[in-house]
């Protein structure tokens, strides 16, 4: 689940202007536009980005990295893409097949940011998909203010209301497929991913879990952000903050999952992709994360995968070739994150974009 604080610090650094690039262009670009959405009363703005295809085929920089953080190419605020029409005979459901773009939204992990899991927006928009990712408050590298963490059921209602900016739009509401709206999260976005599908968070169940296991990883966090701990937050937490306009969810290693009832994961309909990492670097237990999580899902609906080469952070960007000296010098305690980093790291995402890409355009 975690990102360490020191390793948070390290990835604040150069995210300066980035120089136009000078390479071969393909025929769909990345383009991208920065999201703020506003709270009426100013007690939760949020802040992200949009990454959409767009046919322009010149201005592309790089955008969401560092020194430690290899980066993607986007081509910013480029031109919104011509809305395909409508075959006289279509087949697979795609965007030139239903004259509008699907959306996936994307939730970060423990401390993480919107910019987390910029790769796998870049390879959705090649695909034409639009994908819309902001920084949860309280949980995100910048904003860790005690109150956001202890509203944990706050990041459901953040991708709910991201999805109400997009499609309200003026501009990116008309291109956006309804019926295909998805989500992916990573880690606590993971658990978040659940939440919107239907999970409840069970406090009484958590309470007798972390009683038998008071040094497990989740019980240790939650425990520490003060989660469910008056009768108001409670009731709150336990509430249903599921959200029936996403048709399909990717959840990537997630922490958390005893949080849920089991009843309540049993009774979600919608189909799951659940991609568990056995190379354990994070203190993740598989036994009961992921894999507990699907042994608990209806058979019918959901998916399994656990590639053997996958730990917790590869779900995270492509490191770069400095990284790991970067990390000795500056993080020693925290090089694990860019462990296999570079080249294995690009193939693992590879084959989990793949994935994604089978899993949301089946359903």
């Amino acid at each position: 689940m975690p990102l360490k604080p020191s390793i948070i610090a390290l990835a604040a650094l150069l995210f300066g202007a980035n120089p136009t690039l000078a390479e071969s262009v393909q025929s769909v670009q990345t383009g991208l536009v920065e999201i703020t959405i506003n709270d009426p009363s100013g007690d939760r703005n949020l802040r992200g980005y949009l990454w959409y295809p767009t046919e322009q085929s010149t201005g592309q920089v790089r955008a969401h990295g560092n020194a430690v953080w290899e980066p993607i190419k986007v081509i910013p605020d480029a031109p919104l893409p011509t809305r395909p029409t409508r075959p006289t005979a279509p087949t697979k459901p795609t965007a030139a097949t239903t004259g509008q773009y699907p959306l996936v939204v994307l939730s970060h992990g423990m401390f993480g940011n919107a910019r987390n899991q910029a790769w796998l927006a870049q390879s959705l928009t090649q695909q034409g998909y639009f994908v819309a990712a902001i920084d949860h408050p309280g949980t995100s590298t910048f904003q860790r203010a005690p109150l956001d963490q202890r509203q944990l059921w706050q990041r459901p209602r953040d991708i709910s209301r991201t999805i109400d900016h997009i499609i309200e739009d003026p501009e990116f509401g008309p291109l956006i497929d309804q019926n295909r709206i998805y989500m992916a999260g990573h880690s606590l976005g993971g658990l978040t991913a659940v939440w919107l599908a239907g999970g409840r968070y069970d406090p009484a169940k958590l309470d007798a879990f972390c009683g038998d296991n008071p040094v497990e990883l989740v019980c240790n966090i939650l425990g520490d952000w003060g989660i469910a701990k008056t009768p108001e937050d409670r009731l709150t937490i336990a509430q249903d903050w599921s959200d029936p306009r996403i048709s399909a969810f990717a959840v990537f290693d997630l922490g958390g999952t005893q949080t849920f009832s089991v009843e309540s994961l049993a009774k979600i309909d919608r189909p799951m992709l659940v991609i568990g990492a056995p190379l354990d670097v994070a203190g993740m237990d598989l036994d009961i994360e992921s894999r507990a999580l699907a042994a608990t899902l209806p058979a019918a609906t959901t998916t399994y995968i656990e590639p053997a080469s996958l730990s917790h952070f590869d779900f995270l960007g492509l490191c770069t070739q400095n990284a790991l000296a970067i990390l000795q010098d500056e993080a020693p305690e925290d090089m694990f994150v860019c462990q296999d980093g570079i080249t294995e790291r690009r193939q693992d995402h590879d084959a989990v974009a793949a994935q994604v890409l089978d899993f949301f355009s089946t359903h």
